[in-house]
């Protein structure tokens, strides 16, 4: 039975090898934090990070996910530049619907943990791939500055 490494903890989950990440998440371990949106990882919605580099799990079989350490939203929190991310959305108010955020924070924390004080073509290029419905995106942006400078 493979095992994983999910938010720091070592999980023993038996799926098939090309079934989703995002689906033994969200079917199999119940963690539903993480969002089905499009399904061809263009929207971000499914963001998790591997590692720390932000992934869409829709399209990744979790036979490639390998001995790599997995943090869903769930976790995201438990480090550094998550926890500020997180902070800054509730500070600025910047969730509106809220459906894509999970994805959204996924991709800005996976930014400020490797670049702590990005500019704005930073931001645009690491928050390209996330798209919100809601059009929050102003706020977004002002949240990852926030966060930045906390």
């Amino acid at each position: 039975m493979p095992e994983f490494t999910i938010n720091g903890e070592k999980r023993d989950v038996d799926v098939p090898s090309d079934m989703p990440l995002l689906w033994m998440l969200r079917d199999v371990l119940g963690m539903t934090g993480t969002k089905f949106g499009c399904g061809i990882a263009q929207c971000g919605a499914c963001t998790v990070h591997l590692d720390g580099v932000a992934v869409r799990s829709c399209q990744l079989p979790v036979g490639r996910v390998g001995n790599r350490a997995i943090t869903t939203i769930e976790g995201i929190g438990n480090t550094s530049a998550g926890a500020k991310i997180q902070k800054a959305w509730i500070d600025l108010e910047v969730i509106q619907c809220g459906y894509c955020q999970p994805g959204q924070i996924m991709s800005a924390a996976a930014l400020l943990a490797g670049n702590p004080a990005p500019d704005d073509a930073d931001i645009d290029a690491a928050m390209a791939g996330n798209l919100c419905r809601c059009g929050t995106y102003v706020r977004i942006r002002e949240g990852i500055k926030h966060a930045a400078r906390s």
